[in-house]
């Protein structure tokens, strides 16, 4: 193993990463009899290096009892994301761009998930900050089914002061939470958008609800207090994208 790799599993992974970041990947750990050939082709086109899979002693962080279907992948998890100024210089903004802020969400099936959706509704980029946030992990990946290879994942300095960056570009930033005023199903998403989702428990930090533009919620039934992350993530983005039908194309 070495520093710093995270490992993914699955046949639908292995050809995920390997079609679409092969430079990532750090190795290939095979069942001594696996025979896709399909996967065998790619790594032997990326000429990765393999190992022999133990299934009593799989790669860390992979149980023994997981359908692996033979195939474990290890990659570079810092090699997925891209520096904020480097994906702004690059990114072309405009009224169909909208981009999703994670603010301290901890739980790495949370972020995968809504990674996956993001990339599901047309999103430009998913920024995420350093301090008190779940990193991009194997889980991560896993959960993401793919999406993580396939949209910018944006490492930020910090969520406020990446909020004030993207306002004095002409963003409209709108923090998703649950007593907001402004209501996901009416708001009329004019400008470029960005999105901030705050911590799973207690939701986002105060001086990061001064920031925001605005506060959106989602309409509930009162008899439900409130949506996980992820499902009112995809909601919200699910909104913004009914309106700009062009950022799917």
């Amino acid at each position: 193993m070495k520093k710093g790799t995270e490992y993914i599993f699955g046949k639908h992974a292995a050809k995920e990463v390997l079609e679409t970041r092969p430079d990532i990947v750090v190795e290939v750990v095979l069942a001594a009899d696996f025979s896709d050939e399909d996967i065998l082709r790619l790594v032997d086109q990326a000429k990765i290096p393999v190992k022999v899979l133990n299934p009593k002693n799989p790669p860390r962080g992979i149980s023994s009892n997981a359908a692996h279907q033979g195939v474990v992948i290890g990659l570079h998890p810092d090699k997925l994301t891209v520096p904020y100024k480097e994906f702004k210089e690059s990114l072309s903004v405009g009224e169909h761009t909208a981009l999703l802020v994670l603010g301290e969400v901890q739980d790495p099936h949370n972020v995968g998930a809504v990674i996956r959706s993001a990339a599901a509704f047309g999103i430009k980029g998913v920024l995420i900050p350093p301090h008190n946030q779940a990193p991009v992990t194997g889980t991560v990946v896993k959960v993401s089914a793919g999406m993580a290879f396939k949209i910018p994942l944006v490492t930020i300095p910090n969520v406020n002061s990446t909020i004030r960056d993207l306002q004095d570009s002409g963003f409209w930033v709108y923090g998703l939470e649950g007593k907001g005023s402004t209501n996901s199903v009416d708001e009329k998403f004019t400008k470029p958008s960005v999105f901030v989702l705050g911590n799973e428990g207690s939701g986002l930090r105060e001086k990061t609800k001064e920031v925001c533009d605005e506060l959106i919620s989602i309409p509930i039934h009162s008899q439900c207090e409130s949506l996980n992350a992820a499902a009112a993530t995809a909601i919200v983005l699910a909104s913004w994208s009914a309106q700009h039908q062009i950022a799917l194309s």
